[in-house]
């Protein structure tokens, strides 16, 4: 996660901010927890928990290791921002972000584009890339659904600041995908009788 700290790296996450500030704010009023590589001092509104990566799991206000100590099904935003590893390595963070996520709830995914020319900026920093439909599979098998389409996001080659997402990955450094936690009963669940008063009368 170092390279992030360097200016390539710092470029590209600049590039995301306002991606993440606007994920964070859609649903008001509720939880969300983002996982990132820095402490970015990102400005964010409502309640939240931002963890960043660190030597022996996760940063921030509280610090933790896989599980994650938040309850089921109590988060309606989780941000995963370039800190699940690759491959099988990264489901077990993929499944305890769906595990936090309450139904209906989304997990936003950043990942590096392997297509990018910006690849050679992070290249022997240690870091792999992967296109989006492996990550899909990773979300599918830990129970979420995602979106067809990914969003291209941040520079393509030189280190500058580039926020403007775009349809598909692209050449982009970076993509931007999206999953949604459904949650459907076996058996159609019958509506509640109506709480009813003396005499019968119903409360409402």
């Amino acid at each position: 996660m170092a390279w992030f700290a360097s200016d390539p790296g710092q470029a590209l996450l600049a590039s995301e901010s306002a991606s993440i500030q606007g994920i964070l704010a859609q649903r008001m009023g509720h939880p969300w927890l983002w996982l990132s590589p820095l402490d970015q001092g990102l400005q964010t509104v409502g309640r939240g928990l931002h963890l960043h990566a660190g030597a022996a799991g996760w940063d921030g206000p509280v610090r933790c290791a896989l599980p994650l100590p938040l309850a089921s099904e109590s988060m309606a935003i989780v941000v995963i921002q370039h800190v699940a590893p690759v491959g099988r390595a990264g489901y077990p963070l993929i499944e305890e972000c769906a595990r936090v996520l309450i139904p209906g709830g989304q997990c936003w995914v950043f990942a590096l584009n392997p297509l990018s020319p910006y690849r050679w900026r992070w290249t022997g920093s240690g870091l792999r890339a992967s296109e989006p439909m492996p990550w899909r599979w990773r979300l599918r098998e830990a129970g979420l659904h995602p979106d067809p389409v990914s969003e291209g996001i941040g520079p393509r080659w030189r280190p500058d600041v580039n926020d403007n997402a775009q349809h598909g990955l692209g050449l982009r450094a970076a993509y931007l995908l999206r999953a949604e936690k459904r949650s459907m009963p076996l058996t159609p669940l019958r509506s509640p009788a109506p709480l009813r008063l003396g005499d019968g009368v119903p409360a409402a």
